[in-house]
């Protein structure tokens, strides 16, 4: 449905999301909050089948943040065997459907049996040109910026460059989308108006879409209500929106 509905209209190449409100959604049900976790599975699954199908090429969801660690033990464990449990089921069928799947962020914090799922299916779906679909998991934007900036500094330190010629494009080329165009569009259910230490450098001119609804509840008209908005927005850069509309007459 949605892939016909968005015709005529600007779709986002790379669309990045936090999916807020699993926890919430289970307390309102006055179910544990690993139920919700569980239930936005589904969610996910249905996102990125509508967007990949909506012409989206890239689609980054934080998954996991470094400072998700401070959570209730027993919520960590649960979102570890869930995370590994979504990888082994639908990695076959996300394959299939030609879905690039990789991964950014630390991995030495995980399971062994984790970070084996992790390279069986990044090595599995590397090929796959449909859409790559970047799952943040224990990453964090100020330590993606941090590891670019030690990059360069061993470079320095080598002497394979100079301080001085340290500019954004050597930095970009460090961080973990560095092949990767921006992101053109940032949702963020669950009500919360921030970033939350996510892709801090990459948002500098994305387009940003709240909403209230939990991710359990981000319905397929939710999706194309985010896309919507993203349609309707005149992306300017610094420029004017005189300048924009003359370029886009010639």
């Amino acid at each position: 449905m949605l892939d016909t509905a968005t015709e005529g209209k600007s779709i986002p190449e790379h669309v990045c999301i936090i999916m807020d409100g699993n926890g919430r959604w289970a307390k309102k049900r006055l179910m544990p909050r690993t139920f919700g976790h569980k239930k936005g599975v589904e969610t996910t699954r249905s996102v990125i089948e509508v967007f990949a199908k909506a012409g989206v090429k890239h689609l980054t969801l934080f998954a996991f943040s470094s400072e998700n660690w401070n959570r209730p033990a027993d919520e960590v464990s649960t979102l570890m065997e869930l995370f590994l449990h979504s990888l082994e089921k639908n990695t076959p069928e996300l394959n299939v459907k030609g879905i690039r799947i990789r991964f950014i962020g630390e991995r030495d914090a995980f399971s062994e049996k984790l970070q084996r799922q992790i390279a069986s299916t990044e090595a599995l779906t590397r090929d796959n040109e449909t859409m790559t679909l970047n799952i943040a998991a224990n990453y964090g934007g100020q330590w993606d910026i941090v590891n670019a900036a030690k990059q360069l500094a061993s470079r320095v330190e080598k002497d394979l460059l100079k301080a001085e010629e340290i500019n954004q494009k050597l930095l970009e080329a460090e961080l973990s989308l560095a092949d990767t165009p921006d992101p053109d569009l940032f949702i963020r259910t669950g009500g919360e108006h921030r970033i939350s230490n996510f892709l801090i450098w990459q948002l500098a001119y994305t387009e940003f879409v709240f909403t209230d609804v939990l991710w359990p509840d981000f319905s397929e008209q939710e999706m194309q209500s985010a896309l919507d908005e993203y349609s309707s927005r005149q992306r300017r850069y610094g420029k004017t929106g005189d300048q924009i509309e003359a370029d886009r007459a010639c």
